[in-house]
């Protein structure tokens, strides 16, 4: 792909290499007037003369247009870079007169149907797939590199501390603990409860010996730890045993606390208050608020993972989805397409005309800010070789008159003298 400078550069030959021809063909016509004088040839001195006049003339109108010609400031020469600001007035009322119209951009709007087409464009793989390649490449990144990290951080701890004191987590856990005072389950989950407690008991016999061995006296050599350990570890297996047993003063205990304490969360404000403070004192800690602001990082991360994966992404391919989906949705429901018709011919298009003289001072104001010579040298760029042929015309068709002139003479001098 070329670039802009690449560009230039060759508006700039095609535009040098015209003005050579044109200065060639002005230089041959100058050629032909000497050889004329010379030999004097009166039918070619009047072709060559007039030839001369035309091409000099041509030249220095198109000059004119963009600088004083020779560099001297004659009267109305560099029309673009003395009148731009006139130029730039006239635009923008030409446009927001001429072409801010309602009714010839109602009939245009009528014939072009323009939600007919653009669905059928949007329904088109290839040009769903332009689009999503856009927004992977150039959007998407360009937001995350815009958006600030703490900013986001610092939004998803509001929303998150926002969030959890808007909610009442004691009722949260009353609901959720009240069907362990009916039926059945509330005794299944104690008995599951209990035993996995014996099992663990059981399989960390040694440890509980370890630790039993490291808190007796050095001086009882050992002789003290297996006693102690089997009372200990007898003790709890036939607690845990006696708690399995529905109709045991153990179970009944711990029942009687289960059900104290599920009263208490369901109707003391005390203990719903402190529930409360006890979840949110635990978001407040720095382990969770590491992993708060975690969150936006793996997000990010993520995103621009997926996106490297070039045509394999699946962010530009859901894109990609979703807009010839759209697309096909469209051009399948015609009530759709009257009513984004219409809301171009009616609404968008009343906002724009509402503003057309906003629009034209828009672009008064631009081309007023420019500088005169660099427009002028932008325009002669882009017009400058198509202007040229002003000038190879005007040589060639002030010869031709220069002929029709002499021929006229003659006949004159002929007939009439």
């Amino acid at each position: 792909m070329e670039t802009d400078t690449d560009q230039d550069i060759v508006k700039i030959k095609a535009l040098r290499k015209m003005q050579a021809s044109a200065l060639a063909l002005l230089g041959f016509a100058v050629l032909l007037f000497i050889i004329a004088i010379y030999f004097k040839i009166p039918i070619l001195q009047a072709f060559s003369e007039a030839a001369m006049v035309g091409g000099i003339a041509d030249w220095f109108a198109v000059v004119a247009l963009f600088r004083h010609p020779l560099g001297i400031p004659i009267w109305h020469t560099a029309i673009i870079p003395t009148k731009k600001n006139e130029i730039g007035e006239n635009l923008g009322n030409f446009v927001s007169e001429e072409f801010l119209n309602r009714e010839k951009l109602e009939i245009k709007l009528d014939e072009f149907n323009f939600a007919s087409k653009a669905s059928e464009w949007l329904s088109e793989e290839e040009n769903a797939d332009k689009i999503a390649n856009v927004v992977a490449v150039n959007i998407v990144p360009g937001i995350l590199k815009t958006i600030k990290d703490e900013d986001v951080r610092r939004f998803i701890q509001a929303q998150f501390k926002e969030k959890l004191e808007g909610i009442n987590f004691g009722d949260w856990v009353a609901v959720a603990l009240e069907p362990l005072q009916k039926g059945d389950l509330k005794n299944q989950m104690l008995t599951n409860l209990l035993e996995v407690m014996s099992s663990e008991l059981t399989n960390n016999k040694d440890l509980i010996r370890q630790k039993v061995k490291a808190s007796t006296p050095f001086l009882s050599f050992g002789l003290a730890d297996k006693s102690i350990t089997e009372g200990v570890f007898n003790g709890l297996h036939d607690f845990l045993n006696e708690a399995k047993k529905a109709d045991s003063a153990v179970r009944q205990k711990i029942d009687e606390y289960i059900f104290n304490f599920l009263e208490k969360v369901k109707n003391s404000e005390e203990m719903r208050i402190k529930i409360n403070d006890m979840i949110l004192n635990f978001a407040g800690k720095k382990e969770v608020q590491d992993y708060i602001n975690g969150i936006w990082d793996e997000i990010k991360l993520s995103i621009t993972n997926d996106l490297n994966k070039g045509d394999e992404s699946s962010i530009k391919n859901s894109v990609s989805g979703l807009i010839q989906t759209f697309g096909n949705g469209i051009k399948e429901d015609s009530i759709m397409i009257d009513k984004i018709n219409n809301f171009i011919k009616n609404d968008l298009l009343s906002v724009l005309l509402n503003n057309k003289k906003v629009i034209g001072d828009l672009i008064s104001s631009t081309v007023k800010s420019w500088d005169g010579k660099e427009v002028s040298e932008k325009l002669e760029l882009e017009i400058g070789k198509d202007l040229q042929y002003i000038r190879i015309n005007g040589t060639l068709v002030g010869g031709i008159i220069g002929l029709v002139i002499y021929g006229v003479e003659q006949l004159y001098h002929y007939f009439i003298i």
